[in-house]
């Protein structure tokens, strides 16, 4: 039994940081969360609950690893992707199969909706990538020339002096 805990935690692990990309922590505390909730909710109200306490898991851990600005969004992918993973896991390989289908379905779901929910801040600031801040304007393109003193600005007096 111990063997089969370490082993499906690995797979767990696993599946939410590959699907993850730049989103890791959420697509892990996705697939956590979907193991921890349906472990729990099987103990609790079967099946059903199972695949409840998977989505409610998903749903937590993926919120508590995603970016701050996207955590509705990385809560919502979590939920459905634990669920719907322990659902296709359970009919696909048991009580076994449940709980890998968790961990994969809430840390892709998490991922992919901490993923989304970045794209969408990105183009509600600016519309342009890398161009929605302050900095774009003090680059090259933009330089400005200098401190603005008016008409001192190229007439230095340290030229006339004796």
């Amino acid at each position: 039994m111990k063997f089969s805990s370490i082993l499906l935690l690995s797979l767990g692990l696993i599946s939410g940081a590959a699907s993850a990309g730049g989103t890791a922590e959420a697509g892990v505390g996705g697939a956590l969360g979907g193991v921890l909730g349906s472990v729990v909710g099987q103990s609790l109200g079967g099946n059903t609950g199972s695949t409840i306490g998977a989505a409610l898991g998903g749903a937590g851990g993926s919120a508590v690893g995603a970016n701050k600005h996207s955590r509705g969004e990385a809560a919502i992918g979590g939920a459905l992707g634990a669920a719907g993973g322990n659902v296709v896991g359970r009919s696909m390989g048991g009580t076994s199969g449940s709980l890998i289908g968790a961990a994969a379905g809430g840390g892709a779901g998490g991922a992919l909706g901490n993923y989304m929910g970045n794209q969408s801040n990105n183009e509600d600031r600016g519309g342009r990538r890398g161009h929605d801040d302050r900095r774009y304007y003090r680059d090259d393109d933009h330089r400005g020339r200098g401190h603005a003193y008016g008409h001192h600005k190229h007439h230095h007096d340290y030229r006339d002096r004796d």
